[in-house]
C-alpha cells in the first residue's frame, strides 16, 4: 500500500508534466501562423487574407485624430464591409429585420477585442467610416500592424485594434 502511495504521485506528475509540455509547444506554433494574416469567420464561411493578397484590395485614406497620442494620423486600408462581403456578411439592403442582430468581435494578437454592430460599419447604413488599415501616414503599421482597425467617428480610439488578428460576425439571441 505504502508503494502506491508514493507511485501515484509519481506518475501523476509525470502526466502531469507531459501534458503541460505538449500543450505549451502546441500554444508556441499557433501565435505565428496566426499573427501574419486577418481571419474572417461568419456565414459558415472563412477566409484568410494575408498581407499580400491585402495590398491588392482597393484601399481607401481616411485622417483621424488619435486622442491616445493627440496626433492627427492618416491611416490607408480597405474598408471593413469591402471584407466582410468575402464572408458573405448582409449589408445594404440584405441588413434588415433580424439581421439588425448581427454584430462583429474584431480580436487583436494579444487578446484584445472590441464589439461592433453590423449596422455600423454598413456605408449603406451608417456615416462613419471602419477600416482595416495597413499603413499609417504612408509607412507600414510596424508594431501595431500588419493589420489595425479604424473606427473612423468614435472620439477615442478605444475600438481601434492594433494587431488585427481576426473579426468574427455573429447574431445575437
Amino acid at each position: 500500500m505504502r508503494k502506491l502511495m508514493v507511485v501515484f504521485p509519481c506518475v501523476a506528475f509525470v502526466v502531469a508534466l507531459s501534458l503541460h509540455t505538449t500543450l505549451f509547444a502546441q500554444e508556441a506554433k499557433t501565435p505565428a501562423a496566426t499573427h501574419d494574416s486577418l481571419q474572417l469567420t461568419g456565414n459558415g464561411a472563412s477566409v484568410s487574407i494575408s498581407p499580400a493578397d491585402f495590398r491588392v484590395l482597393p484601399h481607401i485614406t481616411r485622417t483621424v485624430h488619435n486622442t491616445h497620442t493627440d496626433a492627427t494620423e492618416t491611416y490607408s486600408g480597405v474598408e471593413l464591409a469591402t471584407l466582410l462581403a468575402k464572408i458573405n456578411a448582409p449589408l445594404g439592403k440584405d441588413l434588415h429585420g433580424a439581421t439588425m442582430t448581427s454584430y462583429l468581435v474584431a480580436t487583436g494578437s494579444d487578446g484584445y477585442a472590441v464589439v461592433l454592430s453590423l449596422a455600423e460599419v454598413d456605408p449603406a447604413f451608417h456615416q462613419g467610416q471602419v477600416i482595416v488599415a495597413d499603413t499609417r501616414d504612408g509607412q507600414p503599421l510596424g508594431k501595431n500592424g500588419p493589420f489595425q482597425l479604424i473606427v473612423s467617428d468614435d472620439k477615442r480610439p478605444a475600438r481601434w485594434v492594433h494587431n488585427l488578428v481576426s473579426i468574427t460576425l455573429k447574431r445575437a439571441e
